[in-house]
């Protein structure tokens, strides 16, 4: 018994159309010549129309779909006209959906594409659709708190547990290491200008003040923006993708109620405790380097003390919280507006991060001024 194999044979009828006929058994393994051969007699001829006729062929599994799929990109670049018949109906029917949607084409950006984006106007478009979203979504997340605290909320107190525990024990690692750096990096530069004036012992003063109003708190939140507010958006982005909030939206659910509000209440909460945690180590960080210079502990636990006031440490904390609130705000709005795909999971992280430290350093001058004009 004579074996037979898959192949195909190209004739041209006239000068516009070619016939292209497949026969015998298209299944995985069998001998099929390149597709190569068959675009190469295409390019040789002038046909506009190709019609590939299937009555011949025997048994078929994707294969033959794949090699269709490619005749129909080949004649699609090269203007030609494609055309089946005599298909079997589970590949006409596969055909047909592999091809219902054109392939996603990247437009190649012009070389005036990043100038183009410069343009005020287009800056000030872009500019009043995030105000506008933000403000939408502060809204939102208002009258989630304002359900919260009526009790018609559908917050759950396990997600906030959680939450809490991931925002806040599993930081402190990394919490204590950037806080005892910075108190030893402010306790340097400060030593470098005292010592000009043999006020060496000042070094505990001036980090006690400055990692209690201003570094402890920021270096803080700037590590909870980059973890725990990249870690938000890639959350809700990833749901966003995988359809979860459409399904709890289509349950009645409000995902601002179930998904933000106890990732809000969370970071609320962590933050000035993290706060208390990294003023501690900063201020024993300042003393390892006063430490270096010939002060005593007992100097430096001194002037620390005298420098120690319930203001400085009532700034940090208030900084805390707003702080805590921004970074969740944009965290959460950058994966809840994220798109449906694994690169858009990617923006909305790297949008939270940037957008979350722009709004503290904002945040910061604003709170640094306004207690500047009150005296506190």
């Amino acid at each position: 018994m004579t074996e037979q194999h898959a192949g195909f044979q190209l004739v041209h009828s006239n000068d516009t159309d070619a016939l292209l006929t497949l026969s015998g058994p298209w299944v995985q393994g069998c001998d099929l010549e390149d597709f190569s051969s068959l675009s190469s007699q295409l390019h040789l001829g002038t046909s506009t129309h190709l019609t590939v006729d299937g009555a011949a062929l025997q048994e078929w599994d994707s294969t033959l779909v794949a090699f269709l799929l490619q005749c129909f990109n080949h004649c699609s670049e090269a203007g030609i006209t494609f055309a089946t018949r005599d298909l079997p109906a589970g590949a006409a029917k596969l055909l047909a959906l592999a091809t219902a949607v054109p392939p996603h084409r990247l437009e190649p950006e012009s070389p005036q594409h990043w100038l183009a984006s410069l343009n005020p106007m287009v800056l000030l478009d872009k500019s009043a659709d995030f105000f506008r979203q933000s403000l939408g979504f502060v809204g939102e997340v208002s009258v989630a708190l304002v359900k919260l605290a009526v009790g018609k909320s559908n917050t759950r107190f396990e997600d906030f547990r959680q939450f809490c525990y991931e925002g806040g024990p599993r930081a402190l690692g990394i919490i204590t290491l950037t806080s005892v750096l910075v108190g030893m990096i402010l306790a340097y530069l400060g030593a470098v200008q005292l010592q000009q004036f043999g006020a060496e012992v000042y070094v505990a003063n001036l980090v006690t003040i400055g990692i209690l109003r201003e570094m402890g708190v920021l270096m803080t939140a700037v590590v909870m923006a980059g973890r725990t507010g990249a870690a938000y958006a890639a959350q809700l982005g990833t749901m966003q993708t995988n359809q979860e909030i459409d399904a709890i939206t289509t349950m009645g659910i409000s995902p601002v109620e179930f998904l933000v509000i106890p990732r809000l209440l969370a970071l609320v909460v962590v933050m000035p405790m993290l706060t208390l945690y990294a003023d501690l180590l900063g201020i024993v960080g300042g003393g390892i380097v006063a430490g270096g210079m010939g002060i005593t502990p007992l100097q430096y636990i001194s002037q620390a003390e005298s420098a120690l006031a319930i203001n400085h440490l009532l700034v940090g904390l208030i900084k805390s919280v707003v702080f805590a609130l921004l970074i969740a705000v944009a965290g959460c709005r950058a994966g809840m507006n994220s798109g449906r795909s694994s690169a858009a999971v990617g923006q909305a992280a790297t949008e939270a991060v940037v957008t979350a430290i722009v709004y503290l350093i904002v945040a910061d001058a604003g709170i640094n001024i306004i207690c500047q004009q009150i005296r506190f």
